[in-house]
């Protein structure tokens, strides 16, 4: 079985930054390509950020500039570092990772988000 734990969500002013962190764990063989999602009320949910595990990354338009996805992968741990924060940043963030498990069953993981509340 495989997890993904978020932390770091909360509330900030316009300007403020917060640094979010997924760990996932479990019955894990390797971790591929791991990613940043938002889903703000009454909308779909979009890509924020994502890293392969060559650390090449991909940015949103909406954040580049001002959002910095990182990885770890001794720990199967990702980060995204949010600085400039706007009100229309407020969203549930979810961390997601495609992942191989010990018994080789590849699929994509889902964490359970974080609410991001940027106050203006």
């Amino acid at each position: 079985q495989v997890q993904l734990v978020e932390s770091g969500g909360g509330l900030v002013q316009a300007g403020g930054s917060l640094r979010l962190s997924c760990a996932a764990s479990g019955s894990i063989f390797s971790v591929n390509a791991m990613g940043w999602y938002r889903q703000a009320p009454g909308k779909q949910r979009d890509l924020v950020a994502s890293i392969t595990s060559g650390a090449r990354t991909n940015y949103a338009d909406s954040v580049k500039g001002r959002f910095t996805i990182s990885r770890d992968n001794a720990n199967n741990t990702v980060y995204l570092q949010m600085n400039g924060l706007k009100p229309e940043d407020t969203a549930v963030y979810y961390c997601s990772a495609h992942i191989v498990t010990l018994t080789r069953w590849t699929r994509d993981y889902w964490g359970q988000g974080t609410q991001v509340t940027v106050s203006s």
